[in-house]
């Protein structure tokens, strides 16, 4: 049980002691802290706020809180009700509004919920602005206004549509292409948003929809990580329905994972490459993703005559590089798109439309398609912390062990050997050291993992 307070958001277990967990206090001070840096920052008589949720059992309860703590700062709420974190980015620019709050806790168990904080532009703060509001909230040092200037609340639940409005008109969206196929696919939304807004714009698409788990009642039937391990169910479903892919969505619906036909994993890290394959091969330009994803969408990159570069994990690093050079595409290898046609955010709705328009004018399957891809195999590890350990101190223990390799340490420490590489780092949303490993086959990846966790292990006396 604990709270988190990262670039990633404020983010920790409902239930518990103030300033341990994700407590009703501790929402108000996050949401207090938020509004109080907002009128800070920006000279305006009247500051307006998009809020939406996932679909999560403590929503409900944090969503009121953080509304009517917005209102007591004289905030006026955009009111999005159950929507996405992508249709927040998405409301939040056409809105006009000064910034947005995303209450979720993405890919965490039903026990977590959290605050994600936009800016004006829909896009997730830097570390600079979420270190001053860390810092407003430490000294709750917030000014609430009188009774005559509480702000309003208008509640607005048209977004989702909107949103896959927005998708649809993308150029290089083709849903005439699509239908003509008439494609079936199964949706596991993990009853929550994904369950309501996947369906709606495949069903605009034409293609037919096999629902599994689509009840948005926050009562997740696995764990909410669109991982192999947690997917048997609709691996089962789209062999038995014979449908020609499946997709996977976590509870906020910024992750993106498929099914191939054949039942097997697509790979979220091929979420990315095979979406950037057809984005690149309509516009040529260049990529970004993050240190722990595939070296796959590097390959994909060159073929189409890009320049690809890895930035430090979390989606405000791979936002920033994206700018930096100007990239078309980009994104995290956990399946995360971002397509700033349209917005700078992880955005499932997106990957879907486009994944499905390159499909439509291939004569292949998802299963083909995977096959065609250059074959990494990765290796996804963590090791749980204990207070008492010296992250930084095991660290650096590594670094220095390894310093005559190909090594990075902008993000934790990331080796680069000729044919493979390890990455490990510090969580910014779990308690945890996260292993990540690519080699040429998954029984390399896994050997150099299992090496790598050894040695952490051995270097912090667990």
């Amino acid at each position: 049980m604990t709270l988190i307070k990262s670039i990633s958001g404020i983010r920790g277990t409902i239930g518990g002691k103030v300033g341990d967990n994700l407590t009703p206090v501790d929402a108000v001070k996050f949401a207090s802290a938020y509004g109080t840096f907002l009128k800070q920052n920006i000279s305006k008589d009247r500051l307006k706020v998009c809020i939406g949720r996932d679909a999560r059992i403590s929503g409900p309860m944090i969503h009121n809180l953080v509304v009517n703590t917005l209102v007591g700062l004289g905030i006026d709420v955009i009111d999005l009700g159950l929507s996405t974190t992508p249709t927040v980015e998405v409301a939040v620019p056409l809105e006009q509004a000064d910034g947005g709050i995303i209450l979720t806790a993405s890919h965490n168990p039903k026990q977590w919920n959290a605050l994600k904080l936009l800016n004006a532009k829909g896009e997730f703060l830097s570390g600079a602005d979420g270190a001053k509001i860390l810092e407003i909230a430490e000294a709750e040092a917030f000014d609430f206004v009188d009774v005559d200037s509480l702000g309003e609340v208008t509640e607005n639940d048209a977004y989702m549509d909107i949103h896959i409005d927005e998708v649809l008109e993308l150029p290089l969206v083709d849903a005439d292409a699509v239908a003509q196929k008439k494609f079936k696919v199964v949706v596991d939304g993990v009853n929550s948003s994904g369950g309501i807004i996947i369906p709606k714009l495949l069903e605009q698409m034409g293609v037919e929809v096999v629902k599994l788990y689509c009840e948005p009642n926050g009562q997740f039937p696995h764990n909410p990580e669109p991982l192999k391990e947690h997917l048997g169910d609709i691996c089962k479903l789209v062999v038995e329905e014979k449908a020609d892919f499946g997709i996977v969505v976590d509870p906020d619906v910024d992750r993106l994972a498929f099914i191939s036909n054949d039942g097997e994993m697509f790979g979220e890290e091929y979420t990315l490459v095979a979406v950037a394959d057809y984005v690149l091969s309509k516009t040529p330009g260049n990529t970004v993703s993050n240190m722990s994803s595939s070296r796959a969408l590097r390959d994909i990159t060159e073929k189409h005559n890009g320049s690809y570069q890895a930035s430090a994990v979390g989606e405000v690093n791979v936002v920033e590089l994206m700018k930096a050079t100007n990239a078309i595409i980009g994104g995290e290898g956990n399946g995360g798109i971002i397509y700033p046609e349209i917005h700078y955010g992880r955005d499932a709705l997106v990957g879907v439309a486009l994944f499905l328009t390159y499909l439509a004018n291939q004569e292949k399957s998802v299963a083909e398609l995977r096959a065609s891809y250059p074959q990494y195999f990765m290796s996804k590890n963590k090791i749980e912390l204990t207070p008492q350990i010296d992250v930084d101190g095991v660290m650096k223990q590594i670094a220095d062990k390894y310093a005559s390799e190909n090594i990075s340490t902008i993000d934790g420490v990331k080796i680069d050997f000729s044919s493979e590489w390890v990455h490990l780092r510090k969580s910014n949303t779990e308690p945890i050291i996260r292993i990540y490993t690519e080699a040429p086959s998954q029984k390399e990846a896994d050997v150099l993992a299992e090496r790598f966790v050894n040695e952490l292990k051995q270097i912090a006396g667990i």
